[in-house]
């Protein structure tokens, strides 16, 4: 069995442990299994809810804030590794977000998402990651992400390719078609559900920007999308 990661040596304990102390007294017995099985988790939850998780961020973390982009990298990844309940996770997601740590959303930074993506491997962490981290690395960045986007779009990990799909979910006008057809490409014919999906997700937002790019780019690949992806993508039209 594989053994897990050592915690990181310049991770913040106190913060960590604050967390976990609220996601405690937040805790909910009664709502915990039912989370658990919505998301088919084989981590267990406290059972906190969204809003209450949201509330518990803010506090801790205004009240515990990183000084430098050490600190921050290592105790995001020291919560994520040694989490214990999937609450725990979504801090760690949560905490790399956070409005001190803007200026730390750097390339430097990739190594990160992409443990989260990788080793998270569920719709809940990535799609989070996909659209609020790496879609913001892309416009911050786009002559070294475009390349990356492409190359994952064509990973074996299924969720760094429904990653490259969904990464400019938010950017309506500012969308690079070029690069979200060129992410699709290689995904068109898959049968995965949570690639159909995307691709028909990533389809339906740009949709709401230019429906008769979205009706064209379906009809003239209407025999290689998938139902489920045409459904998707014609939704809101």
């Amino acid at each position: 069995m594989k053994r897990a990661a050592r915690p990181l040596a310049a991770a913040d304990r106190t913060l960590i442990a604050a967390v976990r102390r609220e996601l405690r007294a937040s805790a909910d017995a009664t709502k915990a299994p039912a989370m658990q099985a919505y998301m088919k988790s084989a981590m267990p939850y406290y059972g906190v809810s969204s809003p209450q998780q949201k509330d518990i961020w803010r506090r801790v973390f205004r009240a515990h804030v990183l000084q430098d982009t050490t600190s921050w990298k290592a105790t995001t990844l020291s919560l994520w590794r040694t989490a214990h309940f999937r609450e725990e996770r979504y801090a760690a997601i949560a905490l790399t977000g956070e409005r001190p740590y803007a200026s730390y959303q750097t390339l430097d930074t990739l190594p990160i998402y992409e443990e989260l993506i990788v080793t998270g491997a569920w719709w809940d962490y990535v799609d989070l990651v996909a659209g609020k981290r790496i879609g913001a690395l892309l416009q911050r960045f786009p002559r070294d992400m475009k390349p990356l986007l492409r190359a994952w779009s064509r990973s074996d990990d299924l969720w760094k390719r429904r990653t490259s799909i969904l990464a400019q979910l938010g950017f309506k006008q500012a969308t690079d078609l070029r690069l979200l057809y060129d992410c699709v490409e290689p995904n068109i014919a898959d049968r995965e559900f949570f690639i159909r999906k995307a691709i028909g997700w990533a389809l339906r937002q740009y949709a709401w920007t230019d429906p008769a790019e979205v009706r064209r780019y379906v009809r003239a690949n209407r025999d290689r999308l998938s139902g489920l992806s045409v459904r998707e993508a014609l939704k809101n039209i």
